[in-house]
């Protein structure tokens, strides 16, 4: 299979999207999750003339015919029912977030009165209305407050919970089943020998999934086809999506590609012309979509946030989250591949967003991502790019 350019391996991944199901889940274990219906106002906001300030409700009439010093006829909080009507010429205390009494239509704050007995106006104009949020004036009962296809974060679940959405329907994510390899890697909690490392590209990629709503199970391969060959074809039938790290390059023991073939996989990407992640692998059987990332830590970082999780943003119905950035200073790259390069970020005097490239010791130095806010994406058709021109960021 000829390698392929970045474009055509996108364009191969954004055309196998994942066609997820909807289930309704508390809105409490909904962060992070799609909106697969409409949230709509259950009633007028606000659902009532709301004060706005603390101070004294009045009949504008009575001050417009000169009334400047008034008694007071009682007391009203926030969730109490006032009085249906008071004496001409008199007020009520009010606090923020009570509902305005029928008989009054304008509110003056505590700072322009002197509280000693009656109340007394001080100083400042008093406008007819001030001081009061009126009922619908933000939005109307039934209307759209967030509409299906947005994602759930804290703002979004303030607005379910005001319309009563206790529960709510949510895109269903996929199945996911996160597989690392080789006889050098040992789990996080234990002591590696001399010669092993600790897991960490698994742990990445579970790290980056989980914000969708995904808790994805981990799995280890050791270097031993039949083993290999067991695990994934049990994978292929119990999960919806399958991402390996390492295993696919031209070693001897990178035994993955050969494995998902014998067991059905259709392989549809071997190879891209980029830095890092050349050897990337993308296939499908059925249903499953299988993504298999070079096991250096820094290109399974960057095959992520290229391909695997705006193929899930896609999928699910957001956009993918990439930005327009300009470079900060010149950069020399003579290969003919598309260079994914980790950047700092910075925000210019301007606002525009500004990339700094990093130097680090290859796609093995994972330390180096500490210091990076994601990647550059720069085309494999040019070898110099110039500060201040604009190029696609694939974030953190």
């Amino acid at each position: 299979m000829t390698m392929l350019t970045v474009a055509e391996a996108w364009d191969i991944v954004s055309n196998h999207l994942f066609l997820p199901e909807t289930e309704n889940v508390p809105l409490l274990h909904a962060q992070g999750r799609v909106l697969a219906q409409d949230v709509r106002a259950d009633r007028d906001i606000p659902p009532y003339n709301r004060v706005s300030m603390d101070g004294i409700a009045i009949r504008y009439a009575d001050y417009q015919s000169g009334v400047l010093k008034f008694p007071v006829s009682g007391i009203i909080g926030a969730g109490d029912d006032g009085p249906a009507d008071i004496p001409p010429g008199t007020c009520v205390e009010i606090m923020t977030g009570a509902s305005l009494p029928p008989f009054a239509d304008t509110v003056i704050p505590y700072e322009q009165l002197l509280m000693e007995g009656s109340v007394a106006i001080l100083n400042g104009e008093v406008k007819y209305g001030q001081n009061i949020h009126l009922k619908g004036k933000d939005r109307k009962s039934g209307e759209i407050l967030i509409p299906a296809g947005r994602r759930i974060g804290p703002v979004e679940t303030s607005i379910a919970a005001s319309a009563g959405f206790h529960r709510t329907n949510v895109v269903k994510p996929p199945r996911v089943a996160i597989f690392s390899s080789g006889n050098e890697l040992v789990d996080i909690d234990q002591t590696p020998q001399p010669n092993q490392i600790r897991r960490s590209n698994s742990y990445a990629c579970h790290a980056l999934l989980q914000p969708y709503g995904i808790d994805a199970g981990l799995f280890h391969l050791s270097d031993n086809p039949d083993q290999i060959k067991a695990a994934l074809g049990v994978a292929l039938q119990s999960y919806d999506t399958i991402i390996a790290s390492g295993g696919i390059s031209a070693g001897k023991f990178d035994y993955i590609p050969e494995v998902l073939s014998d067991l059905g996989v259709n392989k549809l990407i071997k190879g891209v012309r980029q830095r890092p992640g050349k050897p990337f692998w993308f296939g499908k059987k059925g249903t499953v979509t299988v993504f298999a990332l070079p096991g250096n830590p820094v290109s399974t970082m960057a095959c992520m946030l290229r391909y695997v999780k705006p193929w899930l943003e896609m999928s699910m119905g957001l956009p993918a989250a990439v930005h327009n950035v300009v470079l900060a200073e010149d950069i020399f790259f003579e290969p003919g591949l598309t260079l994914f390069s980790q950047a700092s970020l910075h925000i210019a005097d301007n606002g525009q967003l500004v990339a700094t490239p990093l130097r680090h010791q290859g796609s093995g130095d994972y330390s180096s991502l500490l210091s990076s806010r994601g990647f550059l994406e720069l085309p494999a058709e040019k070898t110099r790019f110039e500060a201040g021109t604009s190029f696609p960021f694939w974030p953190l």
